[in-house]
């Protein structure tokens, strides 16, 4: 979900640490994780981020933080996801803030017969995209012309949701009817689980896309977008430039979808308020 960072108070205690850990590491970590991902680290979150990225020391086999920041800093290979994927943490259910889905349905509905273009840029494990065409299919019937493009900075979290299996109890707030219309509930070694049916997979691409960076790679616009619980984490410079380029690969009249928290009233030249965190393209 990109997507809410779980984030420690500030009070948490290093004592007992393995590794040495110094002011300076921090405001490192925090430069680079800005710069790389556009995620603004609070003040006071050394606890947090000493736990996240001690993992990756032991990984890696770094003995300090100094020597692992300094090696990352000179390398720009696969640790580079992990050091991001670090800071990721991806709080998501089937159906969260049902009444976006509710206004989705409206929304397709209006316009039956088309080809529809949507994209939810914070994916995490997958239960947001499929949500989304569930809800499509439910909309517009079995043979409607959806694809999603789903995407997320996770590169492991997309893993989960290209394998689309999920245990039965997290899904609750699903009914029975969707339960046996949309997935395959598994069995023998498999009891518990289910996985989203293959019709609903093939609709959704998977890509790994860093919202901060320039090369998004997009030919053609997007009718709906969601990006929910991702810029409450941007600056305010950060968040009017993702919400430009997000406008640049929307067509007009497209609804971007947003977090609970979120208000982007600021950015009224680009986006008009039509309903509960719901804005659309101008």
């Amino acid at each position: 979900m990109i997507r809410a960072h779980e984030i420690e108070s500030a009070g948490d205690s290093l004592q007992g640490r393995e590794f040495e850990w110094t002011s300076a590491d921090f405001d490192r970590v925090q430069a680079l994780i800005y710069q790389r991902a556009g995620i603004s680290l609070h003040n006071g979150k050394h606890a947090m981020v000493y736990s996240r990225l001690s993992r990756r020391l032991r990984q890696t086999g770094h003995q300090s933080f100094k020597d692992y920041l300094s090696w990352l800093d000179k390398h720009d290979g696969a640790e580079w996801q992990e050091f991001v994927n670090a800071f990721t943490t991806n709080l998501t259910s089937f159906f969260r803030e049902q009444h976006h889905f509710e206004t989705l349905a409206e929304h397709l509905r209006a316009q039956p017969g088309r080809t529809w273009k949507l994209w939810c840029n914070a994916a995490s494990t997958g239960e947001e995209p499929y949500s989304i065409i569930i809800t499509a299919i439910e909309a517009l019937g079995a043979k409607a012309k959806v694809h999603l493009t789903a995407s997320d900075i996770d590169s492991k979290v997309l893993a989960t949701a290209a394998r689309a299996a999920y245990r039965l109890d997290s899904l609750k707030g699903v009914s029975s009817q969707r339960l046996h219309r949309f997935f395959l509930k598994g069995k023998g070694s498999n009891e518990g689980m289910v996985k989203v049916r293959p019709e609903l997979i093939t609709a959704v691409d998977f890509v790994n896309v860093n919202l901060i960076k320039d090369n998004w790679p997009f030919r053609e616009r997007f009718d709906v977008v969601f990006c929910r619980n991702v810029m409450i984490y941007f600056d305010a410079p950060t968040q009017r430039k993702v919400l430009e380029r997000i406008h640049r690969v929307m067509s007009p009249g497209g609804l971007l979808f947003v977090g609970h928290a979120e208000n982007f009233g600021e950015s009224r030249d680009l986006f008009l308020l039509k309903g509960k965190t719901v804005y659309e393209r101008l």
